[in-house]
Formats: structure tokens, sequence, C-alpha cells
């Protein structure tokens, strides 16, 4: 169902605590931000497909929704459907445990940047479509082509001759591999360039609503963020103002899509 190497990064926690701090406070606050005002009123049946251990739709229950988690992870399902009003099974994005039509909005905020061949990427497209409702949602998140290369500089890595070969091959063929497949840079990975989900949206019988930056270039400057994300309500709505600019895209750590039925 999921690679090893990937399966090993998440049981050892590598995500769990991603979303609490930093460039990671701020990538949850503008998906959210995101989320709140693309998806229909509560109550409404959400499928978070890859969802983890609840961290959207632990807040989306609380919102009024009907939220099941899909994760191919057991111990993130037992996690997930411990949560109050969230149902969650076990499952993978390219062959969904879900019936025709069964969702108003789907949410592919883990699997695509999992899924390195394409034609695996639009099986999971294909699969969104098929559960959400005619006029439905689908909400996918996706990592930016640039993001290594970038994090790079952020985080001290180039220190370490052998990542510099990871990001040169994420550059030229979007697919981020970690040297004889130990984790030791995020996991195995697909870095999508900005326009590239629209062909797989297309491909999945979907139509493309918009792309999105989530944290635009802010991301970058992750210990001077602290004082914006404490009171995110300028942050937020500047950021809301550029969310489509193109010539900022690529600059942002994740970019989401949004596609109708």
């Amino acid at each position: 169902m999921v690679q090893r190497e990937i399966l090993d990064y998440y049981l050892r926690g590598g995500e769990r605590d991603r979303l609490s701090a930093g460039a990671g406070r701020l990538e949850f606050l503008r998906t959210w931000d995101v989320l709140v005002r693309a998806l229909p009123e509560a109550p409404a049946d959400v499928l978070d497909v890859g969802g983890a251990t609840g961290v959207y739709a632990k807040p989306l229950a609380e919102a009024g929704y009907r939220v099941t988690v899909v994760d191919p992870v057991g111990e993130h399902v037992a996690v997930a459907g411990a949560l109050p009003g969230v149902s969650a099974v076990r499952g993978d994005a390219r062959d969904l445990p879900a019936e025709d039509a069964s969702a108003d909005a789907v949410l592919l905020f883990g699997p695509l940047y999992h899924l390195q061949d394409r034609s695996e990427r639009v099986a999971a497209w294909r699969e969104a479509a098929r559960v959400v409702r005619p006029g439905g949602l689908v909400v996918a998140a996706t990592i930016s082509r640039f993001a290594s290369m970038f994090d790079g500089f952020v985080k001290g890595f180039y220190r370490d001759p052998e990542f510099r070969p990871v990001v040169e091959q994420a550059l030229a063929d979007g697919r981020h591999s970690n040297p004889g497949g130990v984790p030791r840079w995020f996991t195995s990975a697909y870095f999508h360039r900005p326009e590239e989900t629209a062909g797989e949206v297309a491909d999945a019988g979907l139509r493309l609503s918009r792309v999105v930056s989530v944290e635009g270039p802010l991301w970058m400057s992750s210990s001077a963020l602290a004082d914006f994300l404490d009171e995110p309500s300028l942050l937020l709505e500047m950021l809301r103002r550029v969310e489509e600019e193109p010539s900022l895209l690529g600059a942002s750590s994740h970019l989401l899509t949004v596609a109708v039925r």
C-alpha cells in the first residue's frame, strides 16, 4: 500500500509536530484559511485522504463537518478515529474505500507528493473524482518543485555534499529521493511545478478552479514569523491578496489545487 521508507518516516513521527511551530504553523493556518473559504457550509461530508492523525479532521469535525479520514498507516487511523466526530479507515488514495458520489469534498493533503509516477497521481485524482458528488470539490496539496533547493539554504543542508544531488534530481524531474533510500531529508516524494496539476486534474475528468500558494516565500523567514503567527490576521489578509499571483507560486513551499466535479 505504501513504500516501506515512507511508512518508516511516519512511524518515527516525522510529521507529528511539524504543523505546530514556525513555517509548519504558517502552513496549517494558511491551509485552514483556504479551506474555510472553499468548502461548502457544514454539515457536509468530507473525505480526508491521507489525513494522518487528523490535524485537519479535528477542526473540521469541531466546525460541524462529517469527516472520514482515509490513511495507509494503521497507527494514524487509530489516532484519528479516536477524535470526537471523526471516523477513520485504512486505505489507499488510488483505491478509496468509499462509494461513488458519497462526499461533498475530498481532501488530498498527503497522497500526491508521495506518488512519484504521474499515472499513480492521476489515479488518486480519479478516485477523488469518483467519490465526490457532482459540483463537489477536490482540494489537493502539493510540494513546490523548488522547495528542497530553498530549504537547503534555510536549514543548512548544503553542508552535506550528498544533499545537492538530491536537489538536482528534484529540479530535473520532480523526484525527491534520499541516498540509499534512507529518509534523511523528508522521504521519497514528488515535487510539482505550479502549472503541473492542471493536466492531472484534466486527465481525471475534473475542472480546475484555482491553484494557490500556501506560505508564499515567507516560509523561508520562519525565525521572524513568531510575532505574526501569534496574531495572524494581518499575515493571512496579505497572503490572501497574492495567493494566486503566478509570479509567486513557485516560491511557496506548498501549493493547493482546488478542482470541481
